[in-house]
């Protein structure tokens, strides 16, 4: 694992995250620690997985929140204040199938632009499932349950609930894959 990425992110993190949205700094630290539990699946990339866990909500700090999309600002953020790896930027701008909710918002065309999506489908389904599976509070849940909790959040009629109903097939589908590399693993 790339300890020295994994270090600074948690530290950018941890800086934008932990006093003004204590709540989304617990969740981005449940979802990287599941991210560390993909290791195996992920090898060498594992580093790079639990960085973009760690940071993939750091658009929601509210100094960051210039468009109010948090993947759009946050990758914004690592890519022009830190010149961060571009594919760790393109994994934050485009977790948990953000591009749905920026089609809601009317953003997709300008996430795409700026930020396309990887062509490394495991990395990508990675973060979907170690975002999906973690509570606002950072505790372990399942996919269902963590969509439900959303647009009960949200209200199913609010733009969120518009896109995490739209993305479930997808989030699920997300699911099965990683599971199943995780038992494709050697024991």
């Amino acid at each position: 694992m790339d300890e020295l990425m994994v270090g600074w992110a948690t530290g950018v993190a941890d800086a934008e995250l932990s006093v003004v949205l204590p709540r989304r700094w617990a969740h981005s630290q449940g979802v990287a620690a599941r991210a560390a539990e993909l290791g195996q699946v992920l090898g060498g990339e594992a580093g790079l997985l639990v960085a973009a866990a760690v940071l993939h909500d750091v658009g929601y700090a509210p100094r960051l929140a210039a468009t109010g999309f948090h993947p759009l600002d946050g990758a914004r953020f690592l890519r022009d204040e830190h010149r961060a790896d571009d594919r760790l930027v393109r994994l934050v701008a485009n977790h948990s199938f953000a591009q749905l909710e920026a089609e809601e918002r009317g953003l997709r065309e300008r996430l795409e632009a700026e930020f396309p999506l990887l062509d490394e489908p495991l990395l990508v389904d990675a973060l979907v499932y170690c975002d999906m599976t973690t509570t606002p509070d950072g505790e372990r849940t399942t996919a269902e349950e963590r969509v439900a909790e959303i647009v009960g959040r949200y209200g199913a009629d609010s733009l969120v609930g518009r896109f995490i109903r739209r993305a479930s097939p997808q989030i699920l589908a997300a699911m099965e894959r990683v599971e199943a590399a995780l038992l494709a693993q050697p024991r």
